[in-house]
């Protein structure tokens, strides 16, 4: 007999923006992304597919290293063309090491880390995607024309809950 419990489903880890970042990269979101598409709001990952069924261990590491960690000053830097869609570049030392120790911890879970979250972290906020290249090409230009880089500080992070297109908040943790 096989046990036919069902898994949870997959967790996603996000960097937390402060308001006005988030609504300025969330209204290009809305604008940009096709609606029908755009289940989520604007965000930056930090690993794509967290293992379910940790989620009590994941939680637990999440607010002790937090509590110790600075809120990082992060740099937009630029914009990417992706093919298919547009994305503001992010850069910060800080969040980047943090990552990395975060990583190291995760790597422990029973399921451990994917292939896509062991690999090199480029973050960024995608403003567009799946749509034409010429229509992500015209954006790109036009975003690129007045792109002034600038900062904002990360306040936390979220944690959510992948639902086969929209995602379920299960967490907010502040840097000290």
């Amino acid at each position: 007999m096989t046990d036919r419990t069902p898994t949870p489903d997959p967790l996603i880890l996000t960097l937390g923006m402060d308001p006005d970042t988030f609504a300025r990269f969330d209204g290009l979101r809305r604008r940009h992304f096709p609606q029908a598409l755009n289940h989520i709001p604007a965000h930056a990952t930090l690993f794509h597919h967290l293992p379910g069924p940790s989620e009590p261990g994941i939680v637990e590491t999440l607010a002790a290293m937090t509590r110790t960690q600075a809120p990082p000053e992060m740099s937009v830097t630029g914009l990417r063309f992706t093919g298919r869609g547009v994305a503001y570049v992010l850069a910060s030392d800080a969040l980047s090491a943090f990552r990395a120790r975060l990583a190291d911890q995760f790597e422990s879970l029973s399921e451990g880390l994917t292939a896509q979250d062991r690999q090199g972290w480029r973050p960024h906020v995608t403003v567009q995607n799946k749509v034409d290249p010429g229509t992500a090409r015209a954006l790109h230009a036009e975003l690129e024309a007045e792109f002034k880089p600038f900062h904002f500080t990360a306040p936390g992070l979220l944690l959510w809950r992948y639902l086969g297109g929209p995602w379920e908040r299960r967490g907010t943790f502040t840097f000290r």
